[in-house]
Formats: structure tokens, C-alpha cells, sequence
């Protein structure tokens, strides 16, 4: 907890984080227009955050919180967590505020859950119009966290059976976004019976999550 503690006393220009220094650091889903269902997976992020707090004794707000994108509320949350199958709109101002809080410290997940991906990426592009995506390096940090992924992330759902893929936007250094697609790590967090995956598969995806959650708070 000290080593989370200190990181989200290092994010400069989150005006938020006093608040939560003194409390819970909380993770929110982001709540996004265009018509999109940005509230899937409803158990995903509430088991996600369980398994980091009880595998890795993180002290992570047992509760998830829900922020619109253009919301001054965003700069609450260190860690905010994307998903959805449809469409996603940035209005001109919303695009600003999300770079705002990425280039002050935030971080941004977006796990594709099915379709997303065609979506998401032109709205990313009016956030950052300066810069590419590009594929981590399976030796990047964010794979090696307590867990190892040597291959890089998990396949978890087959979508178009192709290979799952981590992309990510690099401000000064420094990963401010990154993309999962053709993995579905959000179904593997879900409750046992929402998709039936089975034990491995389940623990796969927390796994993998974790290292996400433990990467962006204690930045190893």
C-alpha cells in the first residue's frame, strides 16, 4: 500500500488524488457517448479489483466508480477502464479533457470487447492526433508484473481467432494507454457463469489484470 500510496502522490496535475491519498485508491469505467455499451461486463472490474486486493494485498477501493469522459471527476481516478462493443464518440471538448488528465498522470485501459477497435481508435486519434499506436514488446514491464506472460496477453475469447495484441500510446516516455484487443480480458474478470469460462482461463485474465492494475500503481 506505501508503494501505491507514493505513486499517486507522484501523479502531478491529478487535482484529485488528495482526497484519495488519504483514502482508497479507486478505479473507474468510463462512460463514454456515441451509442456504445460502455457498461459491459458488469462484474468484470468489481472481481478484477477483489483478486488484486486479496492475491496482491493492493488496498484498492472494493468498489469501482463510473465517470463520464468530459467530467472534472476523471481526475479522481489514477487507473480508468474502457470497454464496450459499438460506437464511441469524443465531442471536441471530451477528446481535450482525456488528454488532459492522460498528460497529467493518468492512465487510460481499453479492452476491446468484440468490435470496439474500429470505433475507439479515430476517437484516440483526436486525443492524441501527434501520435501512432504501436504494439508493445512482449518484454515491456506491463507482462512481466507478479505474473508472467512471455507471450504477451492471454487469449481469452476467440472473436476472430486471431492472435490478441497490446497497443500502446507513448506520451514523452511514459504509457499513457493501453489497448487490448482480440483477447477479452473484461470476460475472463466477469463472474464464473456469465460466459462459463473455465478456472484457468478466469485466472488467465485476472492475472493479466492485475499486472495492468500493479504496472500503473506502483510503476515496475
Amino acid at each position: 500500500m506505501k508503494k501505491i500510496l507514493k505513486k499517486l502522490v507522484g501523479l502531478v496535475g491529478l487535482v484529485g488524488l488528495v482526497g484519495q491519498i488519504t483514502a482508497q485508491p479507486q478505479i473507474a469505467l468510463l462512460k463514454y457517448g456515441g451509442g456504445g455499451d460502455w457498461y459491459a461486463n458488469p462484474t468484470s472490474l468489481t472481481n478484477l479489483i477483489a483478486f488484486c486486493n486479496q492475491d496482491q494485498q493492493m488496498g484498492l477501493n472494493p468498489q469501482y466508480a463510473t465517470v463520464d469522459v468530459g467530467s472534472a471527476e476523471l481526475f479522481n481516478y489514477p487507473f480508468v477502464h474502457m470497454t464496450g462493443h459499438g460506437n464511441v464518440v469524443f465531442s471536441d471538448r471530451e477528446a481535450q479533457n482525456l488528454r488532459t488528465y492522460l498528460i497529467g498522470g493518468g492512465f487510460l485501459h481499453i479492452d476491446d470487447n468484440y468490435g470496439l477497435k474500429d470505433f475507439v481508435m479515430p476517437q484516440m486519434k483526436k486525443v492524441f492526433p501527434e501520435l501512432e499506436w504501436v504494439e508493445l514488446p512482449f518484454s515491456h514491464p506491463i507482462y512481466h508484473q507478479k505474473y508472467q506472460f512471455p507471450n504477451g496477453l492471454p487469449k481469452i475469447h476467440e472473436h476472430d481467432n486471431k492472435p490478441p495484441k497490446g497497443y500502446g500510446l507513448i506520451w514523452e516516455g511514459r504509457l499513457v494507454c493501453f489497448f487490448t484487443w482480440e483477447c477479452d480480458l473484461g470476460d475472463g474478470w466477469e463472474d464464473p457463469d456469465v460466459h462459463n469460462d473455465s478456472q484457468a482461463t478466469r485466472q488467465k485474465a485476472l492475472r493479466m489484470g492485475s499486472n495492468i492494475v500493479r504496472y500503473v500503481f506502483l510503476g515496475e
